[in-house]
């Protein structure tokens, strides 16, 4: 266990569906400035191994085996799909103070990512799914064009398992969790984070696309932080 040399928060990144740690480049500096120690971790489901490829339960893992290297208290932030493997992961995990949702699927036991679809995503154990077409406006519509691309450009493949495999714990409902809202999302309806959003404790709302971590990550580090200090 790494040892804290110093009062410093921690908070743990966890990237959504596609996407690798890289993905919080903009983020970390500003959250780093405003007093956070930042851990991230690449979710195996992301770029997988075709030949044995992870499902959700396998990004829990990484996110229990990343937490176990932390000291506590440690706040834990979810982007989009990243959200159901932190649900599962956290429960019972030693050392989480809070989680907290951005934009993020806040599902209950029992719920998979393709289950609360409505069919638009496929089921099952095997293949993969490259990224939705379009990916700059649907990710990325208000981040500088340049940011966009590039981001756009590192987006990878994403295997069905992880949006297959339900939920067998709830962290939400035995950890304080926190709701962002991002109030001019594409990928995912504002309208069903704030349904989302009804399970934490308190929630927020970001006048942002669905990565504020590219178009406006010193905003989201501030409110990170003020959210950090209500529960102090």
């Amino acid at each position: 266990m790494a040892s804290a040399d110093n009062d410093q928060p921690t908070i743990l990144l966890v990237h959504g569906a596609w996407h690798g740690a890289w993905c919080w480049e903009k983020l970390v500096p500003e959250l780093t400035a405003l007093g956070w120690r930042v851990a991230t971790v690449d979710l195996p489901s992301s770029s997988p191994d075709p030949e044995n490829p992870a499902g959700m339960y396998d990004d829990a893992r990484a996110i229990r085996e990343r937490l176990a290297g932390l000291d506590g208290p440690v706040t834990v932030l979810a982007h989009s799909y990243g959200g159901v493997p932190v649900t599962e992961a956290a429960a019972g995990a030693v050392g989480v103070s809070r989680l907290v949702y951005l934009a993020a699927f806040q599902l209950d036991q029992g719920d998979s990512l393709a289950g609360q679809s409505g069919g638009q995503l496929p089921s099952g154990r095997t293949g993969t799914l490259p990224a939705p077409g379009d990916p700059v406006n649907y990710f990325y519509a208000d981040a500088n064009p340049e940011d966009a691309e590039r981001a756009a450009a590192r987006l990878v493949l994403q295997t069905v398992k992880s949006f297959s495999e339900p939920l067998t714990q709830v962290a939400w409902q035995t950890v304080p969790s926190t709701y962002i809202v991002c109030e001019k999302d594409q990928a995912l309806p504002p309208a069903f984070q704030e349904a989302m959003a009804s399970r934490s404790e308190r929630s927020y709302r970001l006048s942002s696309s669905h990565s504020p971590f590219l178009s406006a990550p010193a905003e989201l580090a501030r409110l990170i932080t003020a959210d950090g200090l209500q529960q102090s």
